[in-house]
C-alpha cells in the first residue's frame, strides 16, 4: 500500500472514530502512531510520539490557554453575566424583541472575558431564557437567540479557538485576537437587526402575544438610577479593558493579558464575595481539566500532522489543487463548504485539527493572508455550532434548560435565522477581507 493511500486511509478512519465518540485526541494519536507505523516502521513512529508529547507544548506561548480559561471560568462563576444582562435589558427595553437583542448585547460583552461558546451558552440559557419567556417570548425565539448568540464567544477576543489555530498554523495570536474584533460587532449588530426585522416582519416567531412586543420590558433594574446601572456594569467593564486595552495597548502580550485577566477575574470575585473556597477548588479544578485536554489535543494535532507530512497527502492534495487550475475563489469556497457540513457533525477543535494540516499549505501557495483565513475559518466553523445533527451550542443549552417542554429541535428552529444571518456575515468577510485586517494594519485582497 503506497504512503498516501495510508495517510487517506487514516483521514477517513479519523472521521469515523470521532462519530462513534472517541476521544479526538485518541483517535488522532491512535491513527498517526499506526500511520508512521505503517510507513516508516514501529522505530519511528515510537520516536515521532514521544517527540511530539516532549516538544510540541514546550513553549512559554501555551501559558495562555490555562489563563485565559482560569479567567473565564472566575467569570463564570459570579453573576457578572446576569449583571451584564440586567443592564442591557433595561437599556434596550423600548426596541422591539428588546430583550433578545440585551441578549446579544450581554453575549457580546461577556465574550470577551470567556473565550468560549459553551460557556456563553451555559450562563444565558439560565439567565436570559426564562427571562424572555415570562416576558411573553416565545420559546423557540428565547432559546435561539440563547443559542445564536453564544457563537460570539469564539470570535470577540480571547478566544480559545483562535489560539488553536494560532498554534496550528503558526500565525501570530495577538494579530487573530484583533482580527476578531470588527467582525465580531458586525456580527453582533447583525443579530440585532435580525432580531429587530423578526419583531416587525413575523412578531409570531418572536412573541406568543405579538401585541406585546409594542410594551417596555419591566426588570429588576427598570427603576434603578443611573449611576446603579453603571455599578454593575463596572466589573465587567474594567475586565474587557485589563485584557484588551493591554493586548492593543502594547502593555501585554495575549499570555501576559491572560494571567492580568485571570487575576483581575479572581479579585472582582472576592469583591463581590461570590467565590466560595468550595467555588475557587472547582474553579481550579476544572481549569486543569479543559487545560489538559487542550494540549492532549495540541499534541495529537502535532503528531497527526507529523503523519500526514510523511504520507506526502498535503502535498499530493496542493499539487492536484494547482494542476487542476483551480483559482483562489473556488478552492475557498470549497474549503469553507466542507468545514461548515464538517461542522453538522464534529465539533469545532475537530475540525481544525483534521482539516487545517492539508488547507494551510495550499493557501499559503495562493499567497493568501492567514489572518483572513484564520477570521473566515473560525465563523465557517461556528455556524456548525447551530446546525443539526450535532449543533454544539444547542446541546448546551438544551443540557442548562430548566424546561422539559422545550426540545433540541425547537432549539433548532429558533437558530434558524442567526445561523442565515452568520452565513451572510461569513461572505461579507470573504468579500470584504479588509473587515478583518484593518484593524490588524495590514493590507491584503484575493480580488
Amino acid at each position: 500500500m503506497s504512503d498516501i493511500a495510508i495517510g487517506t486511509l487514516c483521514l477517513a478512519a479519523s472521521l469515523v472514530l470521532i462519530q462513534t465518540g472517541m476521544n479526538i485526541g485518541v483517535a488522532l494519536m491512535l491513527l498517526s502512531f499506526v500511520g508512521v507505523w505503517a510507513i516508516k516502521g514501529l522505530a519511528i513512529a515510537g520516536k515521532l510520539l514521544a517527540s511530539s508529547v516532549a516538544t510540541s507544548i514546550a513553549s512559554d506561548a501555551y501559558a495562555v490557554i490555562p489563563l485565559f480559561v482560569l479567567m473565564g471560568l472566575f467569570v463564570s462563576t459570579t453573576n457578572m453575566g446576569r449583571d451584564t444582562f440586567d443592564v442591557a435589558a433595561v437599556l434596550m427595553r423600548r426596541l422591539r424583541g428588546g430583550l433578545g437583542i440585551a441578549t446579544v448585547a450581554a453575549n457580546a460583552v461577556f465574550a470577551a472575558c470567556t473565550g468560549t461558546t459553551i460557556a456563553s451558552a451555559s450562563v444565558f440559557a439560565k439567565v436570559a431564557v426564562p427571562e424572555m419567556m415570562r416576558h411573553g417570548y416565545t420559546p423557540n425565539f428565547s432559546v435561539g437567540v440563547v443559542a445564536g448568540s453564544s457563537v460570539l464567544g469564539m470570535l470577540i477576543p480571547p478566544s480559545i479557538l483562535m489560539i488553536i489555530f494560532g498554534v496550528i498554523a503558526n500565525v501570530s495570536i495577538a494579530d487573530l485576537f484583533t482580527s476578531g474584533i470588527l467582525p465580531g460587532i458586525v456580527l453582533a449588530a447583525a443579530f440585532c437587526g435580525t432580531i429587530l426585522l423578526l419583531g416587525y416582519l413575523r412578531p409570531q416567531f418572536v412573541a406568543v402575544d405579538p401585541a406585546s412586543l409594542a410594551s417596555a420590558f419591566s426588570g429588576p433594574l427598570t427603576q434603578a438610577p443611573a449611576h446603579v446601572l453603571a455599578l454593575k456594569f463596572l466589573p465587567i467593564v474594567v475586565l474587557v479593558s485589563t485584557v484588551l486595552g493591554g493586548i492593543y495597548g502594547g502593555f501585554f502580550t495575549p499570555t501576559e493579558a491572560g494571567g492580568a485577566g485571570a487575576l483581575m477575574a479572581f479579585l472582582i470575585a472576592l469583591f463581590r464575595r461570590e467565590l466560595t473556597p468550595r467555588a475557587l477548588w472547582e474553579v481550579a479544578l476544572e481549569t486543569g481539566r479543559v487545560t489538559a485536554a487542550i494540549c492532549f489535543l495540541l499534541m495529537a494535532a502535532a503528531l497527526y500532522s507529523q503523519m500526514l507530512t510523511l504520507s506526502g497527502l498535503p502535498y499530493t492534495v496542493g499539487q492536484w489543487l494547482q494542476n487542476a487550475g483551480l483559482g483562489f475563489l473556488v478552492v475557498l469556497v470549497g474549503y469553507l463548504c466542507v468545514v461548515i457540513l464538517l461542522g453538522c457533525f464534529i465539533d469545532s477543535v475537530s475540525i481544525m485539527l483534521i482539516v487545517l494540516p492539508f488547507v494551510i499549505p495550499v493557501f499559503e501557495s495562493f499567497g493568501a493572508n492567514l489572518v483572513w483565513i484564520g477570521l473566515v475559518s473560525v465563523i465557517a466553523i461556528e455556524i456548525g455550532l447551530l446546525t443539526p445533527p450535532l449543533g454544539l451550542a444547542v446541546f448546551v443549552v438544551k443540557a442548562n434548560l430548566d424546561d422539559q417542554r422545550i426540545g433540541v429541535w425547537d432549539i433548532f428552529k429558533g437558530t434558524a435565522p442567526m445561523t442565515l444571518t452568520m452565513i451572510f456575515v461569513l461572505l461579507l468577510c470573504v468579500v470584504f477581507p479588509w473587515l478583518s485586517l484593518v484593524l490588524v494594519g495590514q493590507s491584503w485582497s484575493w480580488w
